[in-house]
């Protein structure tokens, strides 16, 4: 996974901490739990906050699902 694979990540944050709400997670919290995910390649600074702010937003989505 690379920082522009959103929803691959958005998932794989949802399976690695299921109780976290997306929205109460600062960003560098969340860049740091990504760092961390098995099968994340990227470099560490090519994050910008664009691309968190979709990986948020594709958690978040993923994780309204699996909440209703």
């Amino acid at each position: 996974m690379t920082w522009t694979d959103a929803e691959d990540i958005g998932i794989a944050l949802l399976e690695a901490h299921p109780s976290v709400d997306p929205l109460a997670v600062r960003f560098t919290q969340m860049r740091e739990w990504i760092l961390q995910l098995p099968g994340f390649g990227d470099a560490p600074e090519s994050s910008n906050e664009g691309r968190l702010e979709a990986i948020q937003m594709a958690w978040y989505e993923e994780w309204k699902d699996a909440h209703s």
